[in-house]
């Protein structure tokens, strides 16, 4: 019996479900969904990394050093955050850190637009790439002035500066040898090596 050679048709890949911000916040708010470990991210709900032993100590310690340089009140760790307006009906980030312009008793109504942001910071193991394209661009597109990524395994801190056109202009990368200052607190070197253990 002669075997027959089935084509395969063209790949249509089944239709996606584009999340809004409001109805993820329904999601939320109902309990249905454990929303802690989720962010939404250009109409897709992603699971954010996993916060395993290196990431809370390296969380810490950019925590410690960015109360000190900035001041207590203006340091929010896990928060969600406002892009530029055209990207909010699909995204709503929570960087691992953020450094505010003001107080956060003043952020009671809504979160923090791009304008109120200093400092952003995203820490990656296996989300590096994630971070610094799909994330970077997001964080271009709303003038996000200045935004770190921590590399967990290069152990190596990557710096985005002057956003325009949707994409930062300036990125550079500064290893574990080596400090960069933030922008908005130039005396306050922070020391790459000191976010990881010996």
């Amino acid at each position: 019996m002669p075997t027959a050679v089935v084509e395969l048709p063209a790949r249509v890949d089944p239709p996606r479900k584009r999340w809004t911000r409001a109805e993820c916040d329904v999601l939320c708010s109902s309990g249905i969904v454990d929303c802690q470990r989720l962010e939404l991210i250009e109409g897709d709900v992603i699971v954010k990394e996993r916060h395993d032993p290196p990431h809370m100590y390296v969380a810490s310690m950019l925590y410690q050093w960015a109360w000190a340089a900035f001041g207590g009140d203006v340091v929010i760790p896990y928060a969600p955050i406002n892009v530029a307006p055209e990207d909010n009906r699909f995204n709503a980030p929570e960087p691992d850190l953020i450094v505010l312009d003001r107080g956060i008793v003043h952020f009671t109504e809504d979160y923090p637009c791009p304008q109120n942001l200093r400092l952003v910071i995203e820490i990656a193991g296996a989300s590096l790439n994630f971070d610094l394209t799909t994330k970077a661009a997001l964080y271009a597109r709303a003038g996000i002035i200045e935004y770190w990524v921590l590399d967990i395994i290069g152990r190596r801190m990557i710096v985005h500066r002057d956003p325009q056109g949707g994409r930062y202009l300036s990125v550079a990368a500064y290893s574990d040898e080596e400090s960069v200052a933030p922008l908005s607190a130039p005396g306050s070197p922070f020391r790459i090596r000191d976010t990881f253990p010996v």
